[in-house]
C-alpha cells in the first residue's frame, strides 16, 4: 500500500523485451540503496517489484497486462517517472490510500503556470468519470491530488510549488498520457451499491437512488 506521495524522481535507463512483457532499469539514487530483490515499488503509480538492485539504479519486470493498462508500455529511456516505496507501518499517511492498480490511462489536456505552481487538467476514460468528486482524491502518476473541479471528460487539479519539483509533472506536456488510480473507498462504496449493501438481495434490501433521497441524501 501507498500514499502517493512521491519520495524521488527516477530515470528510465534502459528498456528491452523479455517473453512475457518488458525489463526497465530505473536510475535512482537514493530509492535504490534501500531496496533488495522482492520489495515493491511504485513507479509512476504502478506497483512492481524490484528484481535486481545496483549501485543506483534497480531493475523490474513488466508483464503483458501492465504493457497494455499503464503509461508504462509507451515510456522510453530517459523518461523520469515517480517513485514511491510501501507505506511503513506507523507511517504517517499523508496522502491517501493508493494500491498500485492503475484503472486507466488518462492524458494531460491543459497546464496554467502561474510562478511555481500550477493549475492542471486531465481527461479520462468515460468509465473513470464516476469515481471523481469535488475535493476527493486521485492518484495521478502515483501523485495523491485532489480534484479541484469537474470537467465533462475529465477534472482539474491545483499544484503547489513543492509538489510540482518534487514529480514528473512539470515535465509533462498537454497530449502525455498518466496513469490513473481511483480512491478506492469510492470502489468499494459502488461495490456495496450495486449489492444492495446486503447478503441476500431482496426487494426491501436493494439500495437505490431512490431510497438515499428518502433519507436525506
Amino acid at each position: 500500500m501507498f500514499t502517493g506521495i512521491i519520495e524521488e524522481t527516477g530515470v528510465i535507463r534502459s528498456r528491452r523485451r523479455t517473453p512475457s512483457g518488458a525489463s526497465l532499469l530505473i536510475e535512482a539514487e537514493r530509492i535504490a540503496r534501500t531496496l533488495k530483490p522482492g520489495d515493491s515499488v511504485a513507479v509512476n503509480g504502478v506497483c512492481l517489484t524490484a528484481a535486481e538492485i545496483h549501485a543506483q539504479a534497480f531493475s523490474c519486470d513488466l508483464s503483458g497486462e501492465t504493457l497494455r493498462r499503464t503509461s508504462l508500455g509507451k515510456a522510453l529511456e530517459g523518461t523520469v517517472v515517480n517513485l514511491e516505496r510501501p507505506l511503513a507501518v506507523g507511517d504517517r499517511l499523508g496522502g491517501h490510500i493508493v494500491q498500485g492498480h492503475v484503472d486507466g490511462v488518462g492524458r494531460l489536456t491543459n497546464v496554467l503556470a502561474t510562478g511555481e505552481s500550477a493549475e492542471m487538467e486531465f481527461s479520462v476514460p468515460e468509465e473513470f468519470l464516476r469515481y471523481l468528486v469535488i475535493k476527493g482524491s486521485v492518484a495521478v502518476d502515483g501523485i495523491s491530488l485532489t480534484v479541484a473541479e469537474l470537467k465533462k471528460s475529465g477534472f482539474a487539479v491545483a499544484i503547489i510549488p513543492l509538489t510540482f519539483r518534487a514529480t514528473n509533472l512539470r515535465r509533462l506536456k498537454p497530449g502525455d498520457p498518466v496513469n490513473l488510480e481511483a480512491d478506492v473507498l469510492a470502489k468499494y462504496f459502488e461495490r456495496f451499491f450495486q449489492l444492495g449493501m446486503a447478503r441476500e438481495q431482496t426487494a426491501n434490501s436493494v439500495l437505490t437512488v431512490e431510497k438515499l433521497k428518502e433519507q436525506g441524501y
